[in-house]
This record gives C-alpha cells, sequence and structure tokens, in this order.
C-alpha cells in the first residue's frame, strides 16, 4: 500500500516531471501537479468538498514571480494554509534550502512529515521520504542529517554560551565587554567577542547572530 492521491506544487517543469517519475516509480497514481501556490491551495480544497482529499503535498519553498498575481507565492505559506484546511495531510518540502534553521523551523512551526534537499540522488531520497512519511514517520535527507550531527558535534564553550545569552537578552555586542570586565570573565576585548562570534557563526554555518541565538533557544542551550 502506498500514498493514492499526492499533490505536486513545483514552479520548475523539469523538477515537477522528474518528482512525477519518482512517484510513478513507486507504483503511486498519476499526481495532480500545478506551478503556482494559489492553485494548489484551490485544487486542495476542491478536493475536501468532493470528500476526496489528498494524501501527500509535495512542494518547493520558493516560486518565482511571473505575470500572474498571486496571494500566495511561498511554500511556507502554502504549508501553513492547507494545514489550517486539513490538519492531517502529510507534507514534504523537496527544494535546494539547506539553513539548518529555516528547515528546523518547517518541522517544529509548520509541522513538516519530510525535507528533501534538491541535491545529487535527490529522487532516491525522495523515494525514502515518501516511504518513510506515509509509515508515519518523519525524514531528512541523509546529507542534511549529516550536517546536522556535525553541527551538534561542535560544542560551545562556557565563554560562548555567556555571550550568546547576553546577545538574546538584548545587549548589544560593543557592549558586551563592559560586563565581561565587570563579572571579570576573560577575555573581554571587543575584538575577543567579536572573533569568537565569527567562528560560531562559521563553524555552524549561519550567517549572522540573529539565527546562532535562534539554533541556540532551539537546542536549549540557552
Amino acid at each position: 500500500m502506498m500514498f493514492k492521491k499526492v499533490l505536486i506544487a513545483e514552479d520548475h517543469e523539469s523538477a515537477n516531471i522528474s518528482v512525477q517519475k519518482t512517484l510513478a516509480d513507486l507504483g503511486i497514481p498519476p499526481a495532480d501537479y500545478v506551478f503556482y501556490c494559489d492553485d494548489a491551495l484551490t485544487r486542495i480544497q476542491k478536493a475536501l468538498k468532493n470528500d476526496d482529499p489528498y494524501d501527500l503535498l509535495i512542494t518547493d519553498l520558493s516560486f518565482e514571480e511571473d505575470h500572474q498575481q498571486q496571494k500566495i507565492s511561498a511554500g511556507t505559506e502554502l504549508i501553513k494554509a492547507a494545514k489550517n484546511m486539513q490538519s492531517d495531510l502529510k507534507t514534504i518540502v523537496f527544494s535546494a534550502e539547506n539553513k539548518q534553521v529555516v528547515i528546523a523551523a518547517l518541522f517544529k512551526e509548520l509541522g513538516i512529515n519530510g525535507y528533501v534537499r534538491k541535491a545529487r540522488n535527490d529522487a532516491k531520497e525522495l523515494k525514502k521520504a515518501i516511504d518513510c512519511v506515509y509509515k508515519n514517520k518523519t525524514y531528512t535527507s541523509v546529507d542534511l542529517r549529516q550536517a546536522i550531527k556535525d553541527k551538534n558535534s561542535y560544542e560551545l564553550t562556557d565563554y560562548d554560551i555567556t555571550i550568546i545569552s547576553l546577545l538574546s537578552k538584548g545587549i548589544i555586542q560593543k557592549e558586551i565587554p563592559i560586563y565581561l570586565q565587570k563579572n571579570n570573565i576573560k577575555p573581554s576585548g571587543l575584538s575577543s567577542v567579536e572573533k569568537r562570534f565569527n567562528l560560531m557563526r562559521e563553524v555552524l554555518e549561519f550567517s549572522n547572530n540573529e539565527q546562532l541565538i535562534a539554533y541556540c533557544k532551539d537546542m536549549g542551550i540557552i
């Protein structure tokens, strides 16, 4: 047994065809597919009215804008609206996005069931994801799991946690040395603080301190 009714939301035709072939290889009946988020939501709504709901939604995150005006233009908005409409709809994101904070938020805040990154061997990964999600398990691409493992193996020092905590409480970076000096925490120079933040962002692959703070909160570090 496998999913019987699947909807694909993907604006790149080649990727759309690839997903359809992957579904066919799994013996899943021909899927419905759309190039716009609004059309996906309309399909879901219509299926519910006809008492023939979709079992699975496979969607990208980013959709290119063109001449056709859209109320919903992002995969995250589509997932949220679709879940509000049909809370039990299984969802797999198939996207090139690889930022851990973004992906973690999709699972935590939007309740997606699987995430497959568009990369080498993504067709194989998508098949595994569909199988896992059908069995009521969650799935993340192998390359992303390794990245998460590598990231989790990096241990933050007490000093790191202190300066991240201060930043999360609203203390601006250039004022952190004042707190460190008052509490006899070394190194306390601004350049040392900046270098440490730069190192953490580089190792953990974040582009700004806000993402670093969010990650530490999600992991229960602060």
